[in-house]
């Protein structure tokens, strides 16, 4: 038999499999009457050459360890993943097939982790899938470097991502591609998918940069394969960006939207809408498809994608059977494995005594307190790493006497991100999805360029840490536009969200023990700049932060008033406690270093702090007051800021906006006023 022969029949069942990918995208969009069926027509042959030839993948196994990761970051493709995780036999259903985009299903208009098996990452937003796979892949160098050993490459695989025009074009892209060029991540492989179109019609519209030179200049190594997306095409990429070893890989593919859709190829309306009837029945016949057949399989299609399981089969029982070798020879490492393999901590990380900070030792900026319990954990607990956007210095998020990662150096613990705070965030949640504990740290007012992935990693139930420091307008000099407003009601509203911002030093180090041992969302803890007075360390309690709250002044009996602050406003509050205490209003003052917590307790508790019999109520915090009415009620005040600082020092600006004990007390005379007024007044 001929060599033209032999690759007769191959060449065959691709199509057929490529076919089928491209039919059960059509016919999925059209049952929903919702999605994007251009994309997964136009990326058959490359997910169907990725799961059947590339990937080191297990269907039956889809947590394995060691398996190549591969995110969908053109996110509105769903219906490609689907389709080939469903033919390669992960636990997918041709009737999840059909209920696509439908209430409670297992295909959703965008992947989502957690809820389909083979769904590495949560992705829709464009640009965040690339930034979390930089992630992913720095991980896997990280725990390369920290676990392979010779004859044990326990930790060998690599991280693939499929790109569409949308995702080169979003800023975040670049910031984590320039990182992943800078590091010389060279088991990161991305696709692009230039097709030319987007949803308002061609990329032209708004798009004319050279993007093969942009990415050679990042650092990466770019192929362009044309109009080349055969399998064996492919195939041949992916083994050359492999052989560069100090460099990510690009590589390019000049696909067609709709590819086999007569009317709708190369058009933006195949991109984010069904094909409709007509055009679904003409690109079957194009395709030499069943017109009157929707969601039709053939045997050979799914039997040819289904010996992906048998391998998969094969891969983990080698993987498994290497490391129970590598068990015996390396105890320790083995360890730090099943730790990462289980997303646990070590046995009792967080037994015994917290970094402890006495009166006497204060006034503490909560940013330097939490630099000390940063050192506490990291020692306690190995496979937490993290930095800052070029802060480090301000932040003080960086582990002491651990050394950076670099490129070709990735077992360090430090992270350089540069002035990159969105890609930052995306990176940090890639390596929590690969098992790592991370953080990443800027000022709270540049939350604002994280906002998509701390969303996305309370979407995800990853733990995540994002510390943020210069926390209030005591910032000071800086001025309004490093003075966070806004921000603490912004990050409040994010669901599955923790926002922790403690009060003194003692609550700090429970803060950062209370993010690692949160286990499924994400953390905030928010810290202060300025110089704040220590906490009683005798006094505050161990569940300060789990709990949410603790009083910290009570009262004899009864309370009159209660004040509620955060963070640095709950001195403040203490303050202006001695003041009304000389008025004969005794003022039960609380320190609520996280809200969530708090409303998650139980409703006894929550009355024992809060008694409804004391409507009394007022909130402290250099913020907006936005939200606080679920504390104080309608009856009570919020002494908060609904506009942007001034530039001066801090503790001038605090007083300027109102922020002293006087205009406190002043506040819980007035409603402790009307609350007697209204008590006394008949019905």
């Amino acid at each position: 038999m001929s060599d033209d022969e032999r690759a007769e029949p191959q060449a065959n069942i691709d199509e057929l499999c490529i076919n089928t990918i491209r039919t059960l995208a059509i016919d999925a969009v059209e049952t929903a009457n919702s999605g994007h069926p251009g994309t997964p027509m136009a990326l058959a042959p490359l997910a169907y050459t990725l799961y059947t030839r590339v990937l080191r993948h297990s269907p039956r196994h889809p947590d394995w360890f060691d398996r190549d990761r591969l995110v969908l970051s053109a996110g509105h493709a769903s219906m490609l993943l689907y389709a080939i995780l469903y033919l390669t036999g992960y636990d997918l259903g041709l009737d999840d097939i059909r209920r696509f985009r439908q209430l409670g299903s297992l295909t959703p208009g965008h992947p989502e982790y957690g809820r389909t098996p083979g769904v590495e990452v949560t992705t829709g937003p464009l640009g965040q899938g690339i930034g979390n796979a930089v992630g992913l892949a720095l991980a896997e160098r990280w725990l390369a470097g920290r676990l392979n050993r010779p004859g044990y490459p326990i930790v060998d695989h690599y991280t693939f991502a499929i790109c569409s025009d949308g995702d080169i074009q979003e800023g975040v892209s670049n910031e984590a591609c320039a990182i992943a060029g800078h590091l010389g991540l060279g088991r990161l492989i991305a696709f692009y998918d230039r097709n030319h179109i987007s949803i308002d019609g061609p990329t032209e519209l708004a798009m004319s940069e050279d993007t093969a030179a942009r990415y050679e200049a990042l650092g990466w190594h770019v192929q362009d394969l044309g109009e080349d997306v055969t399998p064996a095409r492919i195939c041949a990429a992916v083994e050359a960006a492999k052989a560069e070893e100090r460099r990510p890989s690009l590589v390019i593919l000049r696909t067609h939207i709709a590819e086999g859709a007569p009317n709708k190829r190369d058009t933006a309306a195949a991109h984010g809408a069904p094909l409709g009837a007509d055009e679904v029945r003409l690109t079957k016949e194009n395709l030499g498809w069943p017109v009157d057949r929707s969601f039709w399989v053939p045997d050979e299609a799914l039997a040819h994608c289904r010996r992906a399981v048998e391998r998969g089969h094969e891969l983990v029982r080698e993987w498994e059977e290497r490391c129970r070798s590598y068990a015996r020879a390396y105890p320790k490492e083995h360890e730090l494995l099943e730790q990462v393999r289980a997303r646990r901590l070590p046995a009792d990380w967080d037994s015994g005594e917290l970094p402890r900070f006495e009166r006497d030792d204060g006034p503490v900026a909560t940013r330097k307190a939490a630099h000390r319990a940063l050192q506490w954990a990291a020692a306690r607990v190995p496979q937490l790493v993290g930095g800052s956007a070029d802060l480090a210095s301000s932040t003080l998020a960086k582990i002491d006497d651990a050394p950076s990662i670099g490129r070709g150096n990735y077992s360090g613990r430090n992270i350089h991100f540069g002035v990159r705070e969105h890609a930052m965030g995306t990176i940090v949640n890639g390596l929590v999805l690969h098992g790592l504990r991370a953080f990443g740290a800027t000022f709270l007012v540049f939350s604002d360029y994280m906002k998509p992935p701390i969303r996305l990693a309370a979407l995800m139930g990853i733990p995540s840490t994002f510390v943020f420091s210069h926390d209030s307008i005591g910032v000071g000099e800086d001025g309004p536009t490093h003075q966070p407003v806004e921000h603490l009601p912004h990050l409040r509203a994010i669901p599955n969200l923790y926002v922790v911002r403690p009060a003194g030093a003692n609550e700090t180090v429970r803060a950062w023990r209370f993010a690692l041992r949160t286990s499924d969302r994400p953390v905030v803890l928010v810290l202060t700049r300025q110089a704040v007075p220590v906490d009683d360390p005798d006094r505050v309690p161990d569940d300060a932060i789990e709990r949410g709250a603790w009083v910290v002044r009570d009262t004899t009996g009864e309370p009159d008033a209660i004040v509620v602050a955060t963070g640095s406003e709950v001195a403040t509050a203490l303050d202006a406690a001695e003041l009304l205490h000389a008025d004969g209003i005794d003022a039960r003052v609380i320190s609520m270093p996280c809200v969530e917590r708090f409303l998650e307790q139980d409703e006894s508790w929550r009355e024992d702090l809060l008694p409804s019999s004391c409507r009394a109520r007022v909130a402290v915090e250099a913020a907006a007051p936005l939200g606080w009415e679920r504390i104080v009620g309608s009856e009570g005040a919020v002494v908060g800021i609904d506009r942007f600082g001034e530039s001066g020092p801090g503790r001038e600006v605090l007083a300027h906006f109102g922020f002293t004990p006087e205009r406190v007390a002043d506040t819980v005379r007035e409603v402790v006023a009307r609350a007697t007024s209204e008590q006394s007044t008949p019905r």
